[in-house]
């Protein structure tokens, strides 16, 4: 091995080894502020590198333009030879987990970091977004710090410079892997098994969705670019294109312009002759659904599943490509949650898995870096030890979380029981949960393995003034989200005073699912909650019928929905309350008498496309103000037995169904069917084309027709 003479010289060996290999190489420079960012501007300037290198930061020197971690984006679809990621800056782990996929084979990653035993005590910047009133930058631990610097430490996949000791030897030269010898435009035999697959989709049978998996720089991107441009050179296509943003699919565009030198690229479209290829935004497209011969969905995990299985009901021909291991979310979990749209709705459907890596050579150090600091491959425990365990046979515990930032084991298990639950969790999560001043971590355990896990924030306490403030709209904290929306959404001001619990994250193994342990895990919170003399435990989630009933069967009732989807989700959050003293009763219950009461007039105009079946699930039990009467009740059957018209009786249909929402489940004949009829078109005044598509009904004439069969059997006789 060699022994090098200067920082530089250790810099270009590495260099050289990454070229050969056409791997990545990474390279830690430790020690203080302005000795590492001299060293790294000199090692950029003796290889050459200077100018075309991504550097992460706020500061750089002369030639290179920084790029803040909020602006990552920028870096994405490049294919970097050098990276700096500068952590006096701060370490903001979505950020590098995106820039270091950008980092082509044979590039060199540069990392920046204090003094490895003090970073820990280091005031990072991005202290700041985890800091949560009254705490402030200063309350927020160094956990996660501390453990990159002892993963740093003991990493064989960099080479270690600290300033003020001598330089390390070389690590030994990686033999070159073999060359791949395929045909072009393909990168790797895997490629060019999605493309077929691609062209298989958009000429064979319908209703047959392809899902491409693969970690990041498998060449998705690119499969789905070659197979667009194949199919506009055979003739003209109407290709649609969607993914987070527009700049997340460029590589799509380059690679399908690359293959089609005679198309012209306008923004968001490549016309080839008659056909073109169309990027449209996810929310857009789902709105508008505009005709297409082929969809392509692009990072789909960073899309919420709603907004998914809509398109996939509309398009007959759609393919979804999404990342495994991905800073914006997870494939696991997306894969997890959306495989049941797919299999429900084309059960046909199939899954292909990208390997070989294209962007760099197979066995790359800084991607295994990567993922080890991040825990991008996080997995849950083996599902074979835990399928045939009951609630009874495990215990659950407060982690203590400095043992837990040095358990990698526990760690690992943990987070990625959290990658397969919830398909958005990134790697800013980990440093939440590790160094969040308000977080508590409940783990349900069982021979040491992790079988369930809930993230609490506690919240509240907050005094009168501020109250008062946020309830005006002064004022916002950072958290706080049920003491805020208390006060900001439902006007109770006293409502941040009180101290509440708020399960940010709730995961239970897939072996464990549906046995009752989900339930175990939320008691076990409301006594830890109830013994330290908290008022309210609470949590908000994206609302769905199935969920909501979870929740409710735990004790929380719901007390506000969000007037707009969710990005995240896709969905309309909603928020749910269970109260744990007479402070915390009385806010509850006048907090739900508020919610019900407005329900009804918000589900004509801000939730007027809340889905109908999460609208029967809040309003069932629900006390009516609005009772029908016998006036009511004559006109009701006017409508269901006779031929008195629909916007004549718009009243008592109305008052007749909240009436009939307010029974208890059970009591009438109606289908699930009729039931989301009645709510969709009466409390939600859907169009008559809306209805007609979202019951399947031949046309306005069967839809008003299934609408009076409804209401007849709500009154359960003619009574004329």
């Amino acid at each position: 091995m060699l022994q090098p003479e200067s920082i530089a010289q250790a810099a270009a060996g590495l260099l050289a080894q990454a070229q050969a290999s056409r791997q990545r190489r990474a390279l830690l420079l430790t020690g203080s502020s302005d000795w590492v960012f001299e060293q790294a501007r000199l090692v950029l300037e003796t290889t050459g590198l200077a100018a075309t290198t991504g550097w992460l930061g706020n500061r750089t020197p002369p030639g290179i333009s920084p790029t803040a971690p909020s602006k990552v984006s920028r870096l994405l679809g490049r294919e970097l030879p050098a990276l700096v990621v500068d952590a006096y800056a701060g370490f903001d782990p979505d950020a590098v987990g995106a820039a270091v996929g950008a980092l082509c084979g044979g590039g060199l990653f540069l990392l920046l970091t204090p003094p490895l035993a003090e970073w820990a005590d280091y005031p990072d910047p991005e202290h700041a977004r985890i800091a949560v009133a009254p705490h402030g930058p200063e309350a927020v631990s160094g956990r996660f710090l501390e453990r990159l610097a002892r993963l740093l430490t003991d990493s064989r996949e960099l080479y270690r410079v600290e300033q003020g000791r001598p330089l390390p030897a070389l690590p030994a030269e990686v033999p070159a892997p073999p060359p791949v010898m395929i045909a072009p435009p393909y990168a790797t035999e895997d490629q060019r098994t999605a493309v077929a697959a691609l062209l298989r989709l958009a000429t064979g049978r319908a209703r047959r969705p392809l899902v491409l998996i693969a970690d990041r720089g498998r060449g998705k991107s690119a499969a789905f670019g070659i197979a667009a441009a194949e199919l506009l050179a055979a003739g003209p296509r109407r290709l649609l294109l969607t993914g987070p943003r527009l700049e997340a699919v460029q590589g799509v565009f380059e690679h399908a312009g690359r293959l089609l030198p005679q198309a012209q690229r306008q923004g968001d479209t490549l016309a080839c002759g008659d056909g073109w290829l169309r990027f449209v935004a996810p929310d857009a497209l789902a709105a508008e659904l505009p005709p297409a011969d082929l969809l392509l969905v692009d990072e789909a995990a960073a899309i919420p599943v709603p907004l998914l299985t809509r398109l996939l009901h509309h398009y007959p021909r759609i393919a979804f490509a999404t990342t495994v291991h991905g800073y914006e979310g997870t494939g696991r979990g997306f894969m997890l949650r959306f495989a049941r749209a797919l299999t429900a709705q084309t059960p046909d459907w199939r899954r292909l898995r990208l390997e070989a890596p294209v962007r760099w050579a197979a066995d790359d150090p800084v991607e295994r870096l990567s993922f080890r600091l991040l825990l991008l491959d996080a997995e849950a425990a083996a599902g074979d030890e835990l399928i045939q365990i009951t609630p009874g046979q495990v215990r659950v515990e407060l982690l203590e979380r400095e043992a837990l930032a040095r358990d990698e084991v526990r760690l690992s298990e943990l987070f990625g029981l959290l990658l397969q639950a919830h398909y958005r969790t990134r790697p800013f999560d980990l440093r939440h949960l590790l160094d969040g001043p308000n977080v508590e971590i409940y783990a349900q355990l069982h021979a040491g393995r992790v079988v369930g896990a809930a993230l609490v924030a506690l919240e509240g306490g907050l005094d009168a003034e501020i109250g008062t403030a946020i309830r005006r709209g002064e004022r916002r904290l950072r958290g706080h989200l049920i003491p805020q929306s208390l006060a900001f959404h439902l006007g109770l001001a006293d409502g941040p005073q009180l101290r509440c619990a708020r399960i940010m994250r709730l995961a239970v193994h897939p072996a464990c699912q549906r046995r009752g342990f989900g339930r175990q895990l939320v008691e076990a919170v409301v006594a830890a909650a109830a013994a330290r003399g908290l008022d309210l435990v609470g949590s908000s989630f994206g609302g769905d019928a199935a969920l909501l009933r979870f929740w409710q069967h735990s004790g929380l009732w719901p007390v506000r929905a969000g007037m707009t989807r969710t990005s995240s989700s896709g969905e309309h959050a909603l928020l749910v309350l269970r109260a744990l003293s007479e402070p915390g009763r009385l806010l509850q219950a006048e907090a739900r008498r508020r919610f019900l009461r407005d329900l009804p007039d918000q589900l004509m105009q801000p939730l007027r496309e809340l889905e109908p079946t999460l609208v029967i699930r809040l309003l069932q039990g629900r006390e009516a103000s609005l009772l029908a009467d016998a006036v009511d009740r004559e006109e009701l059957a006017l409508f269901a037995f006779m031929q008195r018209s629909y916007g004549d009786t718009i009243g008592a249909l109305r008052r007749g169904l909240l009436d009939a929402l307010a029974r208890p489940p059970g009591q009438t004949k109606l289908s699930a069917a009729q039931w989301e009829l009645l709510v969709a078109k009466v409390l939600q005044g859907r169009s008559w084309s809306e209805v007609v598509r979202l019951g399947a009904f031949a046309g306005r004439a069967e839809a008003l027709a299934e609408l009076r069969r409804a209401v007849g059997l709500l009154l359960g006789d003619d009574p004329r």
